[in-house]
């Protein structure tokens, strides 16, 4: 039998217990450390990444009452807490053993104990231990991402009446729970203004989880979401959390929500409805608790119309629908919006003071700007890294020669329509090979070849 990778501590005052135990315990697992002398836990605790200690209770002669056990107990748990803590008892201090459970041990076991028995309680252990480890290690994660994620808060910027309008209705959406529909076109912010409903709502603290349903796979839709339990498929080696469940207490945010198919809808639906989710391979339901928002670029109204998107599920993620407007429909932020990037991108690629010129910012105002927002600060991103004058010009922003998308092909030459349906589609996913190529029902090589074929 191979051995299982574990660390596992045994700590005991008579050294035929620590070989007995070290005996029934090396065949099953790869490292045992054993020790007389308690006062040199803290070293081995602090030298190994221990999954399990196995400790006694008591190691004066004479005393019988656990107290050194419960001193050691404690001080494993500030260490390490991730190490579980399995207790060595005689048969009459069970209360005591229980005692110590409740001040943080895992389990204990009676001496003398049955291999067996001895390695089902230590195996159990290490499960514990890994996965303390892992949601220690996701907290972590989250923990940074916070941090990321509130230092790197875009400002939401704009003076123009539909902008204001938008951020108004932010501020009296944030504080509540009720589930937010945002609409926009590719590049207008969604993500941002998501962001900033959960910074300004009682779950600020808690985590914002941010899941692309655009480019999940169908196939891992609810492992991602839901969860799984161990053995629930192939490659599943233990029990993992889905985005609901790591965006506990906190925010999530549905991404590009319209491009989910019928059939996931109605899992999504479900689960809405329920505030339930079922892991993969598990038939317990857990309750969720997060706030939900979605988002999307796509014409969701006409979708349903259309039947491609489920009526009921837009009514339950819509309490609240906010649409941000393009950039085209609200010129007089351009100048804002140019300057503020040019403030944060200046100071990234340590340039001077830059400034655009008259005819600069002229000639953004005229630019129908397709990306939106994201295109701007691209722009200004490559201006800045290209400028080599205190002042920006027109012929240092590089404006895209793509035409604005229309609404049907005038042309019915196969060649031509071919390509306006390419060009169409590469701008509609800001140039996303996977998306763009989904979109027209082609597989990536296969839109990599005509992007050649017509000189895209």
């Amino acid at each position: 039998m191979r051995k299982k990778e574990a660390t596992i501590l045994i700590v005991d005052d008579d050294d035929d217990i620590l070989f007995s135990a070290r005996i029934s315990l090396k065949k099953y697992f790869t490292t045992i450390i054993t020790e007389n002398n308690p006062k040199k836990i803290h070293n081995h605790l602090t030298k190994n990444t221990i999954d399990v200690a196995l400790l006694d209770m008591n190691y004066r002669i004479g005393f019988e009452d656990g107290k050194e056990g419960l001193y050691w107990l404690k001080q494993i748990k500030e260490i390490n807490p991730e190490t579980t803590v399995i207790l060595m008892t005689a048969f009459g201090s069970v209360n005591l053993a229980v005692e110590a459970i409740k001040q943080g041990a895992t389990d204990f076991i009676l001496k003398p104990w049955n291999t067996e028995k001895l390695y089902g309680v230590v195996n159990a252990g290490i499960e514990l231990a890994r996965s303390k480890r892992k949601n220690t290690q996701l907290a972590t994660i989250q923990k940074q991402q916070d941090k990321d994620f509130h230092q790197q808060t875009e400002h939401i910027i704009g003076n123009s009446l539909s902008m204001q309008s938008a951020i108004k209705l932010v501020h009296k959406v944030a504080p509540t729970d009720a589930n937010v529909l945002i609409l926009g076109e590719n590049g207008t912010g969604k993500y941002v203004f998501a962001k900033e409903i959960h910074l300004q709502s009682k779950r600020k603290n808690n985590p914002f989880i941010h899941v692309d349903l655009g480019s999940l796979n169908e196939n891992l839709f609810e492992s991602e979401l839901f969860g799984y339990v161990k053995g629930a498929f192939t490659d599943a080696q233990k029990d993992t959390l889905g985005r609901f469940e790591l965006a506990k207490g906190g925010t999530i945010f549905l991404d590009e929500i319209g491009n989910l198919p019928l059939h996931l809808q109605s899992k999504l639906l479900t689960v809405i409805q329920n505030r339930k989710i079922t892991r993969l391979g598990e038939g317990k339901e857990r309750e969720i608790d997060a706030r939900i928002i979605c988002a999307t670029n796509a014409p969701i109204h006409k979708m349903v119309e259309e039947q491609n998107f489920r009526q009921d599920l837009l009514f339950r993620i819509n309490t609240i629908e906010l649409t941000l407007p393009p950039l085209r429909e609200r010129k007089e932020d351009i100048s804002l919006l140019a300057n503020h990037f040019l403030k944060k991108l200046s100071q990234k690629y340590r340039k001077r003071a830059l400034e655009f010129t008259a005819d600069a910012l002229s000639a953004m105002k005229d630019y129908h700007w397709p990306g939106n927002i994201r295109e701007i600060e691209h722009l200004v991103e490559r201006a800045v890294i290209i400028s080599d004058n205190e002042k920006i010009e027109t012929s240092d922003l590089h404006f895209s020669t793509k035409k604005a998308a229309v609404d049907s092909v005038a042309n019915l030459n196969i060649e031509e329509t071919e390509k306006t349906l390419i060009q169409q589609a590469m701008q509609k996913h800001q140039g996303n090979i996977s998306r763009a190529a989904k979109d027209l029902g082609l597989t990536r090589a296969a839109l990599y070849r005509r992007l050649e074929k017509h000189q895209l």
